[in-house]
């Protein structure tokens, strides 16, 4: 977000990139419905509840030592994850974890961004990579999209072409639009990206998969095998019901993950933190069946907000965009009047609404009926 109101931090002396702008976040209210953070609906289960209390005891017997600074057991278990998920085989050396995908963005462009460097990204998309970037003190450049949320890939690659970042952030499926990237696309802009870039090693592709469990199509994992500069970004926050863990996760070559090591900090990810992640790894099916379910709600979302005549982004996320509206912001009040909290993301027209439970959706679906209905008399 921005904004040029003054700020407190603005009478410190802050770095000039900074002024004037607010923290990312999604407002925190307490209504009946809250669909706007993309978070899973389900608790965890119980044994896997049972089996986090037993994990984080045995830890707890050893907090007065430092963690496994290299998660090796994690990113073992990550790597099978990742393997037996998609089909590609990935070794621990090509895995690397920390708190949240967020941290592990962070980390790739303390080491391929920074000062003097530039990244480039296709908006509207994830708005923290643009802050992230700013954090690093690497420029950021906005990229083209259609009218449709996809990606141009002809005006993408002329774009990489002209200003030749050292970073090229894909997001796929794409927040907060939930349109997914075809592999030949990606391909596309890889070999863009090293074309513009021959010296010092090419440039990094960054696909940030955060979403990618809940697509239609298979993960774009396969497409690291012989691309060293291609990196595949992932979240344990969405797919496993693990928001309040905090573990993001990456693929990539073995020297993409030696290289992030430059820059994290000592002991990043704590020992309560990998027996959490671990314990949740050993019930993958049971949580990605729920995964299956929420699948199901979001085209069940699709087809009823169609079948009103609301217009909606084909969505491979947990969440669906849907508009259009005059004015959006007053629809989203319209919606929190009733009870049902949405995300009103800035794009002119559209709101976001994450997939919940059943029960969640069917309020969702009623209040823009009711909407729809209080619009048209």
């Amino acid at each position: 977000m921005t904004g040029n109101s003054t700020t407190p931090w603005d009478e410190l002396p802050i770095r000039d990139e900074l002024r004037g702008k607010s923290p990312y976040g999604a407002p925190q209210l307490d209504v009946p419905v809250r669909l706007n953070t993309n978070e899973n609906p389900y608790p965890l289960p119980e044994p896997l509840v049972a089996r986090i209390a037993e994990r984080v005891a045995e830890a707890a017997r050893h907090l007065n030592r430092y963690p496994d600074r290299d998660a090796v057991e994690l990113r073992t278990e990550l790597a099978h994850y990742l393997s037996r998920s998609t089909g590609h085989p990935v070794g621990p050396a090509q895995v690397w974890a920390a708190n949240g995908s967020n941290e592990v963005l962070q980390q790739l462009l303390q080491a391929f961004g920074g000062p003097g460097r530039t990244a480039i990204g296709f908006e509207p998309s994830y708005s923290m990579h643009a802050l992230i970037a700013r954090g690093t003190g690497t420029g950021w450049i906005s990229g083209p999209r259609r009218a449709d949320f996809t990606i141009d890939v002809d005006a993408a690659r002329a774009a990489i072409a002209e200003k030749r970042p050292e970073v090229v952030f894909v997001t796929s499926p794409n927040n907060p639009t939930g349109t997914a990237v075809e592999a030949e696309a990606v391909l596309a802009l890889y070999e863009a990206a090293q074309a513009a870039r021959p010296e010092g090693g090419g440039a990094m592709v960054v696909v940030d998969e955060a979403y990618g469990e809940f697509s239609h199509r298979p993960s774009l994992l396969p497409l690291i095998q012989g691309r060293r500069n291609l990196v595949i970004s992932r979240t344990m926050s969405k797919a496993f019901g693990a928001a309040g863990l905090r573990l993001g996760y990456l693929a990539a070559d073995p020297a993409v993950v030696d290289a992030v090591q430059l820059v994290r900090l000592p002991y990043h990810l704590s020992a309560v933190t990998q027996a959490t992640a671990l314990a949740a790894l050993e019930h993958t099916d049971t949580l990605l069946g729920y995964v299956e379910q929420l699948k199901s709600e979001r085209d069940r979302l699709v087809t009823e907000l169609r079948a009103m005549g609301v217009e909606v982004t084909d969505s491979d996320a947990n969440f669906v965009q849907f508009g259009r509206f005059e004015d959006s912001h007053r629809a989203w009040q319209g919606l929190l009047d009733r009870g049902v909290l949405v995300r009103d993301n800035g794009v002119p027209g559209w709101l976001r609404v994450t997939a919940g439970t059943p029960e969640e959706n069917d309020a969702f679906l009623d209040a823009v009926r009711e909407l729809i209905k209080e619009s048209t008399t």
